[in-house]
């Protein structure tokens, strides 16, 4: 009794084009589908983060505020709040250490702004956005304690 000789085609292992090009659509369709999700949720978790830094910044400016009875100067910036500015009246309430240990960047790597007095309020901390120009809309619009 012979044994039944096996054909050619019981021994080839693997894919052919057509296997391949569906899995390969399947795994694009799955991407975009990941994409269109997950980057509308990073601009917002960026834009959350600027409004988590300046409400930081904030508490520190009345802090400096309240010890020193004057408000950071425009010129002096936030910096005032890192290390006592040359031109304080007294020097000498100034918290040694400053108000915050560093002045963080914003999400897209630019500093945060101070201008006092302030055109939303007695003063302005803001981050320009994604644009990193005044104004601006959706991404690029300017994120402020207004």
């Amino acid at each position: 009794m012979t044994s039944p000789v096996p054909t050619r085609r019981a021994h080839e292992a693997g894919f052919t084009l057509v296997e391949l090009m569906v899995v390969i659509v399947i795994i694009g369709l799955l991407a975009t589908v990941v994409m269109l999700n997950v980057l509308p949720s990073q601009d917002r978790a960026m834009v959350e983060k600027a409004r988590a830094d300046i409400a930081v910044l904030e508490q520190a400016v009345e802090i400096y505020r309240l010890e020193l009875l004057t408000f950071p100067r425009t010129d002096d910036g936030l910096h005032a709040l890192v290390s006592a500015p040359r031109n304080l009246d007294r020097p000498e309430r100034y918290r040694g250490g400053g108000y915050v240990r560093r002045l963080p960047q914003d999400p897209w790597g630019n500093a945060y702004r101070y201008v006092y007095p302030g055109r939303h309020g007695v003063y302005d901390i803001y981050s320009l956005g994604a644009d990193g120009r005044e104004g601006g809309e959706d991404n690029g619009t300017d994120i402020g304690n207004w």
